[in-house]
């Protein structure tokens, strides 16, 4: 038997950043992101955002890459968008995301970060915060791609 325990704080743009993410219907959005990870045998936390972003706090499987769950989580938050007439504007999510390991100490520390998510925009534009959040976790940014879109 393997102990392991996982938990990502993982941020996703929507494609340019567009304000696709209506408040009147987040709560949808957020009820399948959380059936998607169920089926991965994961678990979600938080999930909080902006029309233009969004926060989860997820705990994964040992046996799935962030990448291939991201990935995952894409394509099927896409489709289902798409199909949605509540995210008429909804293009798609942006190529890079932001995913950062935590310890389990940290998980009520992150979780008041992403419920605090719309008090926090009043005083940081996403590109603020995504940029600090990035730094934060001691990770170069490339300023030829950062939150740039094809």
């Amino acid at each position: 038997m393997s102990y392991v325990s996982t938990l990502y704080h993982i941020v996703l743009r929507t494609h340019r950043s567009e304000m696709a993410i209506a408040e009147d219907h987040e709560k949808e959005l957020y009820a399948y992101i959380n059936g998607i990870i169920n089926n991965f045998n994961g678990k979600l936390y938080r999930v909080g955002g902006m029309p233009d972003h969004l926060h989860l706090l997820v705990s994964l499987p040992a046996t799935m890459a962030l990448a291939s769950f991201v990935k995952e989580l894409k394509v099927s938050t896409s489709k289902w968008m798409k199909a949605n007439p509540h995210f008429p504007t909804f293009t798609g999510w942006s190529q890079e995301y932001a995913g950062f390991t935590y310890s389990i100490h940290d998980k009520d520390k992150i979780i008041n970060y992403i419920k605090g998510q719309k008090e926090h925009h009043k005083k940081m534009t996403f590109g603020e915060e995504y940029r600090q959040f990035i730094e934060a976790n001691a990770v170069t940014i490339d300023e030829r791609y950062f939150m740039k879109d094809a």
